[in-house]
């Protein structure tokens, strides 16, 4: 059974190009293979419709952050997720990778459960995406201006219809967006439902997650907390203040992602919402409050 999703595999190694392909289209991935970065490109310029791209960072000629940068300065390719794969995990090497916009990586020799969970990952967070720029794309059209609103929330379905809705407030709804779906699902699981980061981490791997989540939504001790979603319109700045009811986390931790955290199927919802979606984004205390802002 396919999966539908399409996955770019780009390695030099015929050997591990093949151990790589054969592993994704086992779990239903329709893959497209190349030897090297100029054959990844033009592949790409043929098709462009690619869900996943895992890029092999050390190629000859091209190397796989010379084939990044072609794909970040072109509109067709910049939003197609990069698994970045390594033969070392170089936290100098993911630094420069994360600078560069990679947030998924992988270690060679290949572990297949690991390898299927960044995928999953990476595919996730595309369809994510498109389908926000979709939402927003109709929502827009009949959204008025709004100056004050306040929210609750507190199911999966919610965070996801509300953050299509409030992304229309702002001048540019599609880079808003995904990093309001991501704090909003953070105020969710990690503050109303108390998923710590490990539990989700074991959650992904066995495909639990969403389950896991609809489960506690249902029990007598969560059933009555909720998560608040305010927005302010003012003449310098939009702002969206994001409050749950948890006691709070290290959050710190979570602006910047961090290479520690680079071979982990999540942990990267916060750090590219500060990164990509807004001006100025702020944890309040112990961090059961998040202010964010985008200059008018």
């Amino acid at each position: 059974m396919t999966t539908g999703k399409k996955i770019l595999a780009v390695d030099d190694e015929i050997f591990n190009l093949d151990i790589l392909a054969t592993y994704l289209r086992e779990a239903g991935y329709d893959v497209a293979t190349a030897e090297d970065g100029d054959v990844a490109l033009a592949i790409l310029e043929k098709d462009p419709h690619f869900d996943v791209i895992v890029l092999d960072r050390m190629m000859p000629r091209l190397n796989g952050l010379d084939v990044l940068k072609k794909l970040k300065a072109d509109e067709r390719f910049k939003s197609i997720p990069v698994v970045m794969q390594t033969a070392a995990a170089s936290s100098r090497q993911i630094e420069e990778g994360i600078q560069a916009g990679v947030y998924y990586y992988l270690t060679k020799p290949y572990d297949e459960r690991l390898l299927l969970s960044i995928v999953r990952a990476a595919v996730r967070d595309r369809l994510s995406q498109l389908e926000a720029i979709q939402q927003v794309a109709q929502q827009r059209r009949t959204l008025g201006l709004m100056e004050k609103s306040r929210f609750r929330f507190r199911t999966l379905e919610e965070a996801n219809n509300l953050s299509y809705f409030i992304a229309n407030c702002f001048p540019q709804p599609d880079v808003v967006v995904h990093g309001l779906g991501e704090l909003m699902i953070n105020a969710i699981e990690h503050g109303n439902l108390g998923i710590s980061y490990d539990e989700k981490s074991e959650l992904i791997y066995s495909a639990q997650w969403h389950e896991e989540v609809e489960k506690r939504l249902g029990m007598p001790q969560y059933r009555e907390k909720y998560a608040v979603l305010e927005f302010t319109a003012a003449p310098d700045a939009l702002t969206v203040k994001i409050t749950d009811q948890g006691p709070g986390f290290d959050w710190q931790n979570y602006l910047d992602f961090s290479p520690d955290r680079a071979m982990d199927p999540h942990g990267r919802g916060i750090a590219v919402a500060k990164a990509k979606s807004f001006d100025a984004m702020e944890f309040i205390g112990s961090g059961n409050e998040v202010v964010c802002k985008v200059k008018r």
